[in-house]
């Protein structure tokens, strides 16, 4: 029950990113919402930028999606439990950034804690 709940929420956590990707290319606009003060959203090379980490991100997300459906739980729990480091990071450099602590703590910081959670409990099914 457990690892099915688990491999559910990774599946969520995998099309929430690849929306986040796709957003990035229909609005760039929406990175204001990383957290990054002074977001030049409407600069052009920064919205080439932006279209390699949308790439990323899509990517990203469609990894999950081959392991919840091809990959052991074990597997899929190592892979999220990797992957938590990236909002990891993105916590780290919106801190550095002074940008909001409620995008720091709220949206990356609680995002790498669900990743941490859905590793742990596909680690120990």
């Amino acid at each position: 029950m457990l690892t099915t709940i688990a491999t559910v929420l990774a599946g969520l956590i995998g099309a929430g990113i690849i929306v986040i990707g796709v957003r990035a290319f229909w609005a760039p606009q929406a990175a204001v919402g990383f957290g990054i003060p002074g977001t030049p959203t409407e600069d052009r090379s920064f919205q080439a930028w932006l279209t390699v980490k949308a790439v990323r991100d899509i990517a990203s997300g469609l990894f999950v999606f081959i392991l919840v459906a091809g990959a052991t739980p074990e597997l899929l729990g190592w892979f999220m439990l990797a992957a938590a480091g990236i909002p990891v990071g993105d916590a780290l450099i919106v801190w550095r950034s002074n940008g909001p602590k409620a995008i720091v703590f709220g949206v990356h910081g609680a995002t790498a804690v669900v990743m941490l959670a859905v590793s742990v409990l596909l680690l120990v099914a």
